[in-house]
């Protein structure tokens, strides 16, 4: 395996940002059926409308990309962004005032 294989300019991460409306009951079931699929796709929930994924590669990030255009809800907006592990590692956290740690990365076993 190739050192620069795993490095932070080639791993991705894909963040997906959506506010979508839950007046009505079918409002509602397309936001919770949205979010069940993202979580089914390996997506972790940032915070309630923010959601990401880790992925090894640029290619890899299109697959996971493909997949939340195909669930799109009717309604609501819906932002995608993709950004390399070297980009998401300059982000700051915070709880309040006070300075909070990343995500952690889950593990990911490539088989070949």
């Amino acid at each position: 395996m190739s050192q620069d294989r795993f490095n932070a300019y080639r791993i991705m991460w894909v963040l997906v940002f959506f506010d979508l409306p839950t007046e009505t009951k079918v409002e509602r079931k397309a936001a919770s059926l949205f979010r069940k699929n993202l979580l089914k796709d390996g997506f972790d929930m940032f915070q309630f409308s923010i959601y990401l994924r880790n992925c090894p590669s640029r290619e890899n990030a299109n697959v996971h990309i493909k997949r939340v255009k195909k669930a799109l809800p009717k309604h609501g907006k819906i932002g995608v962004l993709c950004i390399t592990d070297k980009q998401f590692g300059n982000m700051e956290l915070f709880h309040g005032k006070k300075p909070t740690d990343l995500p952690g990365v889950t593990q990911q076993l490539e088989l070949f």
